[in-house]
Order: structure tokens, then C-alpha cells, then sequence
């Protein structure tokens, strides 16, 4: 089919998906995709904790292949409904952000990532029978079309919910992944990635950023305690933040405003450490306070750590009135900015001994040099730090890292490698930015 003819197909599917839900989205996609030439489709999406893939199924949690229509998405019959990410291609493809053969043997099938811009969802299954991926780009757009459903239906679909966990979820963390922003992002010049552990029972940690401009507003809180209260001291501080930044408030100001309003909710009984930072994007100048929470740490060249340090004032909510000091530091381009709370630095194990700083940069730097990218740097941190524990943290743990790229764009190969996007087939020129000047428009067009 010629990609004319599949364009016209996927613009049907978005007019299809209006009044969808995220139950009917497996069999429709399966349907259009049959049309446009790409039998078989199966969706899986990841697990919380990014350990397991699950197939998206119809009403009832059945793949709904009952009826014999031919566009049902019966395909589904015999497909596991559950793939391991690790030791499976299809988990290879989600790790590396590569399109891969469903086999070695000739199956026609193929494995491609689903990603909401950089943050990882799951993986496509598609039928390319007698075709080679790389002849086939228009299969990419079939993905990205995927992923965008899953984004705008899940947010009210109680089945998503249900079928990426694996287990109880506590009512705190209930409350801090519906506040969070994806656990991974990228612009033309900067990329932020971000993980919290333990994913069922968070309460008091959470992580923030935002792109206004030229600029990232960076933040990292861990609100005391390991209870509900825990989680609604973060969610205010959060709240907070987001309000008197959209406002124009500096980071000083802001600091004051999350005091403010936790001593009013909370007297001093409840508080919060802290870091709120901006990161110019065109300068890599990082203005920052904190609030008594370990300072940020900078891994510079893939080998060298430059702690960074700034007074800090009190935790938001004790009332101490100590003055707020505002930082400023200067990155060098490629440079990878790690924020953490301390239950990734402090947390020991049933032997005694820490985690501790120098294990967690280390970490990073070795899959650094192993060119991994920066979201699956983060989930085998995860695992890594998890079997430290023997899979029992009993403190909140968060890591968000943050890599400015310098004052030009990232070119297409550069990000595919640090975010895992799968190849581009672009020229490798750096990125269109908002602020470059639009390229001419080609004769004729």
C-alpha cells in the first residue's frame, strides 16, 4: 500500500478515536492497521515499575475476538498476555528503543517501541510480512499515532489503571503518580529523567519540572514522614510551587509561599525539604536553593563528579524563618545534573552499610560509558538499588536527572542514543527549535 493510501487510513483512525475509550482502542487499531497493510497489531504497555509488558485487551479484560468480522483483532488468540522486559526481544526493544524481529526465523512480525514523546509506554506488535522494518517507515507513524491514544485514554480509564499494577497501591501513592509529570522528557535541548521507588507505597517524595521559554523550573521534595499525611504535605508543596511559578514568582519567593502554606495547613507539625531550580537552556546557568535537602551533584564528562553547594535554609513548614540564599552555577555542556532525596543515598541494607553517594554516581557513570540511555540507566538503577535492599526500602527514594546538551540542539542520533527513540530517518541535523529561524519553504510546495 502506497503512503498516500496508509495516510488516509491513520487520519480515519484519528477521527475513529474521538468518542473512543481505551477498551475499544486494541481492536480499532487492529482493524485500521489490517486496512493499511499491518496485520496482526498488538499493544502492550509497561508495568509501573517498567518490569513487565501486558497485553491491552478489550472489554472484560478479553482481547474481544469473538466476533468473526475479520477486523477484530483476533490476532490476540495464543498472544502472551504477559511479556517480561527482561529476557524477551520484545523487553529488548522496549529497553533500547530499537524496532526488532519478533524471531530469527521469518515470521514477518516485528517489535516497535511506544513512546509519548521520550517517555516510554510499551511496545507494538506489527505484521510486516515479507518486508524489512527499514523499508517500511510508515510504521512508525502507525506507533506514534498508537501511543497518542494511549496517552489521551488512559487518564480516564480505570482498565489502564488496573492492568499496569502489580500489586495494592497505598492511597499516598495513589495521590503522587497522578501529580507527577512523566517519569521522562526531552527537548531540543535538554533531557530529564526521573524515577521514584517504592512505586506502590511512595508517600512523601515527589519530583516537578516545567519548560517556559528559554527556561526548565526543576524541583525535588521529601516531605517527612512515610504516611498519608506525608503524601498530602508533598502534594501541597507541589501545588504550591507550580502556582506562584506560574505567577512569576522567583525561587525565593516560591520557597516562602510553600512555607506559608504548609504552616497554615499544618502549623509546624509537618514539613518539607527541598530543592527548586532553573536551568537556562540557552546559557546552561542553574539558579537554585535548597531548603535543607542535599544538594545537587553535577557528573561531568562521564567520569568526574562536581558537588555543588549553596547555604541552605530550613525545611518548608518549620517556621525557622532562616533567610533563603539563591545559587548560581555554571554547566558545561553534556553535562548531567542528579538531583536525589535521601532515601537513595541513606537507605542500608540488613548489613548496616549505605548506599551511599558514591555508589548511586558511580552506577550512573558506568551505564553512562555503556551508552545507555538515560531511562533505562534509571530502571536498572531501580533494580539495582532494589536488590541492595533485598527488595525492601523503607525509606521514599527519587533520583531525577537532568542533562543540558549545550546552547545548540541535540541532532536526531544524539537524542535516539540518551533517550532510546528508535532510528530516526531524518538527516542528522540538529533539532528545529522555537527560537531558530523557520527553514524556507521548498519551491513548488
Amino acid at each position: 500500500m502506497s503512503t498516500d493510501a496508509r495516510t488516509r487510513v491513520l487520519g480515519e483512525l484519528i477521527t475513529a478515536s474521538h468518542l473512543m475509550t481505551l477498551e475499544q482502542v486494541p481492536r480499532t487499531v487492529s482493524a485500521y492497521a489490517a486496512r493499511a497493510g499491518w496485520p496482526g497489531v498488538l499493544i502492550y504497555v509497561s508495568d509501573l515499575q517498567q518490569d513487565q509488558l501486558y497485553l491491552l485487551t478489550g472489554p472484560g479484560g478479553a482481547s474481544d475476538d469473538s466476533d468473526d468480522s475479520g477486523d477484530s483483532g483476533g490476532e490476540a488468540e495464543g498472544a502472551p498476555a504477559e511479556l517480561a522486559v527482561e529476557g524477551t526481544v520484545a523487553g529488548r526493544a522496549f529497553q533500547i528503543g530499537e524496532v526488532l524481529p519478533a524471531s530469527a526465523s521469518s515470521t514477518g512480525q516485528w517489535w516497535i517501541p511506544l513512546l509519548d514523546g521520550s517517555e516510554r509506554l510499551g511496545v507494538l506488535r506489527v505484521g510486516l510480512p515479507g518486508a524489512a522494518v527499514e523499508a517500511d517507515a510508515d510504521v512508525g507513524a502507525l506507533a506514534g499515532l498508537v501511543a497518542l491514544l494511549l496517552v489521551s485514554k488512559r487518564g480516564t480509564s480505570d482498565s489502564y489503571g488496573r492492568l499496569v499494577r502489580r500489586r495494592r497501591m497505598e492511597v499516598a501513592a495513589e495521590m503522587e503518580w497522578r501529580l507527577m509529570p512523566p517519569r521522562t522528557f526531552a527537548a531540543d535541548r535538554v533531557l530529564i529523567s526521573a524515577i521514584m521507588e517504592p512505586a506502590y507505597e511512595i508517600s512523601g517524595d515527589a519530583f516537578d519540572y516545567a519548560v517556559s521559554g528559554d527556561t526548565v523550573h526543576l524541583s525535588v521534595f521529601d516531605a517527612m514522614g512515610h504516611d498519608t499525611a506525608a503524601g498530602l504535605t508533598a502534594n501541597l508543596a507541589v501545588a504550591t510551587c507550580r502556582k506562584y511559578r506560574r505567577q512569576g514568582a522567583d525561587l525565593g519567593q516560591t520557597a516562602d509561599r510553600i512555607e506559608q502554606t504548609l504552616t497554615e495547613q499544618f502549623g509546624t507539625s509537618r514539613y518539607t525539604t527541598g530543592i527548586l531550580a532553573e536551568l537556562s537552556m540557552a546559557t546552561g546557568t542553574l539558579s537554585w536553593t535548597s531548603r535543607g535537602h542535599h544538594p545537587p551533584v553535577v557528573i561531568r564528562g562521564r567520569r568526574t563528579i562536581v558537588p555543588l553547594a549553596c547555604p541552605p535554609a530550613g525545611p518548608m513548614g518549620t517556621g525557622l524563618g532562616l533567610p533563603t540564599t539563591i545559587c548560581h552555577d555554571r554547566l558545561e555542556p553534556g553535562d548531567r545534573l542528579l538531583f536525589f532525596t535521601d532515601g537513595i543515598t541513606e537507605a542500608r541494607n540488613d548489613r548496616g552499610e549505605e548506599f551511599g553517594l558514591d555508589r548511586l554516581t558511580d552506577f550512573l557513570i558506568r551505564h553512562h560509558a555503556d551508552d545507555l540511555s538515560v531511562p533505562e540507566t534509571l530502571r536498572r538503577l531501580v533494580r539495582h538499588h532494589l536488590d541492595y535492599h533485598d527488595g525492601r526500602l523503607r525509606d521514599d527514594a527519587t533520583v531525577m536527572l537532568v542533562e543540558w546538551h549545550g546552547p545548540t540542539p541535540y541532532s536526531p542520533s544524539a537524542l535516539q542514543e540518551r533517550v532510546g527513540l528508535p532510528p530516526s530517518i531524518t538527516p542528522d541535523d540538529p533539532l528545529a527549535t522555537a527560537w531558530s529561524t523557520p527553514p524556507p519553504t521548498p519551491a513548488g510546495s
